[in-house]
């Protein structure tokens, strides 16, 4: 498949602030301002010495905002553009957008001042967004009696997390701080094998028709039982199971499953197309994570040490990025092209795990410059993001319709 040129920008859309003209875009551009910004500033504290955050550990505060500042954001922005499409409902945009918005930034300014501000205070702010999303949600997905009505428990159950998180920072318990991190990851990987498991293989299959291929994505029920079954078995184990070797032979189970569902997908067909590669690695990246959890729990190989951060740094941000960069060229009326610039964002970010990965076992006696390198490709990776999508999610959709 041949690319063409850049076209996000190519049309000229109406100068008006758009902004909150639908969920994604706020949600988008807040995700990826706070991916940039988030990183250094975690690597400027554990250079200097971790800063405790509450009761527990800075290293508590780095893995809170990226499961409740980065990826809710994320999914923030996914739900409230997906809901109206799977329901036929309005869109949210105006007041209500701006007011969730504003939740969120409050709740990252609290964290931030964690030390500084009373508990109660924080932890209230905190702990309002997730609910007053599922408040916005409910509603249309409940009267559609819409097949994705589960995504509402998963809001929930996100929520009794970070509310565990934050009991964790206010008693200083360290082991149920852990647990939350550990648990929060399960619950935001099995949405992404739910989520990526449909749209993966549906838009490869889009790209291999325009380009006259034959040979379609295969997906089998069997498959897919067991792919979705096995992650979600993992973080039931996280949750009650204190013996990792259970967990290590669910997690090799399970990587041999996605494994065996990403060949079904014909990934090497669309290699020539950036918007579509990206969403194959990133899925990639979840059999590669499963493996190495399964290597460290069941045989403490050193290379698998970071197997948390192929899930987290490799699977869930490059998805993200992988689809806020597709779905904010559909619902602004654009070619579904990316910029050049976007496409080494993908190899960044892609080249950045890696790093991130398996830097540390590589080069341990270099561990700071590994870590350092991994969170400049992330940064940069990200601030391409916001150069090239930051005025498309500000403006009108070219095509003059509403959104």
């Amino acid at each position: 498949m041949s690319i063409s040129a850049p076209t996000e920008l190519s049309a000229a859309p109406p100068q008006r602030f758009a902004l909150f003209d639908y969920g994604f875009r706020p949600f988008f551009l807040l995700c990826g301002l706070y991916a940039l910004t988030i990183v250094p500033l975690w690597l400027f504290r554990f250079a200097h010495a971790s800063v405790p955050f509450g009761g527990l550990p800075g290293v508590y505060w780095h893995a809170h905002e990226m499961l409740f500042g980065f990826v809710a954001a994320a999914i923030a922005g996914f739900l409230l553009t997906a809901v109206p499409s799977w329901t036929g409902s309005r869109g949210f945009a105006g007041r209500p957008l701006i007011f969730m918005v504003a939740l969120w930034l409050a709740g990252r300014v609290m964290m931030a001042l964690m030390d500084a501000v009373p508990f109660w205070l924080a932890a209230t702010l905190e702990l309002s967004f997730l609910p007053m999303l599922l408040v916005l949600l409910a509603p249309p997905v409940v009267r559609a009696r819409n097949r994705n009505l589960p995504i509402l428990a998963v809001i929930t159950l996100l929520w009794l997390i970070d509310a565990a998180f934050m009991r964790a920072v206010q008693t200083g318990d360290i082991a149920l701080g852990a647990g939350a991190a550990r648990v929060g990851i399960g619950l935001v990987l099995i949405l992404v094998v739910v989520i990526g498991g449909r749209i993966v293989p549906a838009f490869t299959s889009n790209a291999l028709r325009r380009a006259g291929v034959e040979v379609m994505p295969v997906t089998r029920g069997w498959v897919e039982a067991a792919a979705i079954g096995s992650v979600v078995l993992i973080a039931l184990g996280e949750l009650f199971s204190a013996d990792v070797r259970i967990v290590g032979a669910l997690a090799a189970l399970a990587a041999v499953a996605h494994a065996v569902r990403l060949a079904g997908w014909r990934s090497f067909r669309v290699r020539g197309e950036p918007i579509m590669w990206v969403l194959h690695v990133a899925y990639a990246w979840i059999p590669l994570g499963l493996a190495l959890q399964a290597a460290w729990l069941l045989g403490g190989l050193d290379f698998a040490a970071k197997w948390q951060h192929a899930i987290t740094y490799g699977a869930f941000g490059t998805m993200i990025l992988a689809v806020m960069t597709r779905a904010s060229l559909g619902h602004t009326g654009r070619p579904l092209v990316v910029a050049r610039p976007i496409t080494v964002a993908y190899a960044l970010i892609t080249l950045g795990g890696l790093v991130r990965v398996f830097g540390g076992a590589w080069v341990p006696e270099h561990y700071l410059l590994t870590l350092t390198v991994s969170g400049l490709a992330w940064t940069l990776a990200f601030l391409i993001f916001v150069w090239i999508y930051g005025p498309l999610l500000m403006s009108p959709r070219v095509d003059g319709r509403q959104g």
